[in-house]
């Protein structure tokens, strides 16, 4: 397991950070990478793309971290998370449990994320928990390029406030935050991130964080998607990973 100092000179949040995510086996993650990349690849990408997730998300100040799994932990997993496992068939169904039962077990905000955004900051992060966990507002909404969504906050979290909102579709984002305004909630608002989904986000992606090890692991990759260019770390310059 990756191990992880605790962050210091910062003012602990009463909130958690919760990562929803897959195992990166071949063939179940990221497989709108392929044919520009083999499962293989592509599962190596979704790797890249979960430790960054999970290094920032460890970073924020707040009393507990979790990663709710599909599959089985690997070392790509620091020592600081607690796991449990996904629970229901739908997306949302595996949202709504997830916030459950991490809130059941601590009754304090959450802010939840997926393995879709390697370019994610911990300041980023902490941005959207602090809100919660100081009552300004009820949740937190982070929509993504595509329609959807990046991070989903909640003060108090409920389980109609996930279930049967229709997922991975164009208006996935429009209808959970119809959702949170029906429910009366103050929402706070974050920047809009790019999801990895297809090859030309994941070139876009690296771009954005070009020391991130998603980046790092694009670069490596034999093949190219296409989007932006992928320009090599200037000559001189050691990369710096999102972690130790």
């Amino acid at each position: 397991m990756i191990k992880l100092s605790r962050v210091r000179g910062s003012r602990g949040l009463r909130g958690q950070v919760v990562v929803i995510a897959k195992e990166p086996v071949p063939g179940r993650v990221k497989t709108r990478l392929t044919p520009d990349f083999t499962p293989a690849q592509a599962a190596k990408l979704a790797e890249a793309a979960l430790t960054d997730t999970l290094l920032a998300a460890a970073r924020v100040p707040a009393q507990r971290h979790v990663i709710a799994l599909d599959g089985q932990p690997g070392g790509w997993l620091p020592d600081s998370f607690e796991v449990v496992p996904q629970r229901g068939r739908g997306l949302d169904e595996r949202i709504a449990a997830a916030l459950s039962e991490v809130y059941a077990r601590l009754p304090v905000p959450i802010v939840l994320i997926g393995m879709d955004t390697p370019q994610v900051t911990p300041d980023l992060l902490e941005s959207a928990l602090r809100p919660l966990a100081d009552n300004e507002a009820d949740a937190a909404f982070g929509p993504a390029d595509d329609g959807g969504f990046w991070l989903l906050g909640l003060r108090r979290p409920d389980p109609d406030l996930v279930l049967g909102v229709p997922m991975s579709a164009g208006d996935t984002g429009a209808a959970q935050l119809s959702r949170l305004a029906q429910a009366g909630l103050r929402v706070h608002w974050m920047r809009t991130l790019l999801d990895v989904d297809t090859s030309a986000d994941a070139a876009a992606v690296a771009s954005q964080a070009p020391h991130s090890r998603f980046a790092i692991a694009l670069r490596a990759m034999p093949h190219r998607p296409t989007g932006p260019a992928l320009s090599p770390e200037p000559a001189g310059m050691v990369p710096v990973a999102a972690g130790p």
